[in-house]
């Protein structure tokens, strides 16, 4: 009996999703919906209209305002991954392997979004799209790590050799994001600027940020934007998996 306990505790809880949402959280869902569109309206507003045209950089330096968010919004949701395959890990209750799939594709199209409007920004500024910088290289090998995620689920056919392996895998490449975002801070050799914080680098070539007021509420701004987008997407997501997780248990009892 001990021994059935023990792997009846190793083994992957019951899967089936429950479809039925209480009405309070669909609602809420709605209300996150549609203040996050009308937050990018508002987003854009601040970002053309309200901060003023950066001295040294001009109006490219505009595109920060979606880079950093977009890049702030990703991290959330590849932190969701890391805590989903911690839960899992510990619960073997594959909801949580189903939440950290759907956070992982709700990020890499977010950091898909800073690496093209990085790259937008650096042609004026370092006239190319690409250099051999720390960031830029760091950043291409996160958003290579996390596609590899999505393409090894999808090579793993047994539930719980896939959720166990994502979740490890999940938890590990959060690395690479930590890694993006402190390696301006700590090497010398890097030309992409820092935005917040301190810099190794005295003078940033061709790349300072200098920041007023209503450039610090434009930035704060985008930086909350995104990661309310991102969790609401992510909501809308997990009950899109949900419900594809439905039809796959129903397609399996057809043929069984």
């Amino acid at each position: 009996m001990a021994v059935a306990a023990a792997s009846s505790l190793s083994a992957p809880q019951p899967t089936a999703p429950n479809l039925a949402y209480a009405p309070s959280r669909t609602r809420i869902l709605g209300i996150l919906t549609v203040l996050t569109g009308l937050g990018f309206v508002l987003l854009l507003g601040l970002a053309l209209f309200y901060a003023p045209t950066d001295a040294t950089q001009g109006q490219v330096q505009r595109i920060f305002y979606l880079h950093m968010g977009a890049f702030f919004g990703g991290a959330t949701a590849f932190l969701i991954t890391v805590i989903a395959g911690v839960a899992y890990l510990r619960t073997r209750n594959l909801k949580w392997d189903r939440l950290a799939v759907s956070s992982v594709e709700v990020g890499l199209p977010l950091m898909t979004i800073t690496l093209l409007t990085g790259a937008i920004w650096a042609r004026p500024t370092w006239n190319t799209f690409w250099t051999s910088d720390p960031r830029l290289n760091s950043m291409a090998v996160m958003w290579l790590l996390y596609a590899a995620y999505l393409t090894l689920r999808n090579s793993l056919e047994n539930p719980e050799r896939r959720a166990r392996f994502a979740a490890v895998y999940g938890i590990l490449a959060f690395i690479s994001v930590f890694y993006v975002f402190i390696v301006i801070r700590v090497r010398s050799d890097t030309l992409h600027p820092v935005v917040v914080g301190e810099s190794p680098v005295e003078s940033q070539a061709e790349g300072g940020f200098r920041t007023d007021a209503s450039m610090a509420i434009t930035l704060v701004f985008s930086l909350v934007w995104y990661i309310v987008a991102s969790i609401t997407l992510l909501w809308h997501r997990v009950r899109m998996e949900n419900l594809a997780e439905h039809v796959r248990e129903l397609k399996a009892r057809l043929l069984s």
